[in-house]
């Protein structure tokens, strides 16, 4: 199987753990003291750009990662309870998850449907 999978199936899990987060973060909006958190994917899809490399001998490469599952507290201002979390941003940043999730599974069926068409027709 080639590396495309690898990345795939890490974006798959890393919307997963970013949906949890979220879902979290809008459990919370009326709870005080709540900090809203999230996962960044600037920092997931660095380390999973290291995948692209042919050779594990070329500069920047490494075995493939595990998704971190780590979620970083939000600093942006509190309301009067110390709750830093705001609906319509979380809202936001759902539905953005969500089209990446479905991108990243829509590309993962269609080169699964390539393989089995492949190898059906050997």
């Amino acid at each position: 199987m080639d590396k495309g999978f690898k990345i795939l199936e890490g974006l798959v899990q890393a919307a997963n753990i970013r949906q949890k987060v979220i879902s979290s973060n809008i459990a919370n909006v009326d709870t005080p003291g709540y900090k809203a958190k999230d996962v960044k994917f600037n920092n997931l899809l660095s380390s999973e750009k290291k995948l692209l490399t042919t050779d594990p001998k070329h500069v920047g490469g490494a075995n493939a990662s595990t998704v971190s599952s780590t979620a970083n507290v939000e600093d942006n201002l509190s309301w009067e309870d110390k709750n830093n979390v705001e609906l319509n941003v979380e809202v936001a940043k759902m539905t953005e998850n969500a089209l990446l999730h479905d991108t990243a599974v829509t590309i993962l069926s269609s080169k699964i449907r390539m393989y089995k068409n492949a190898i059906s027709r050997r």
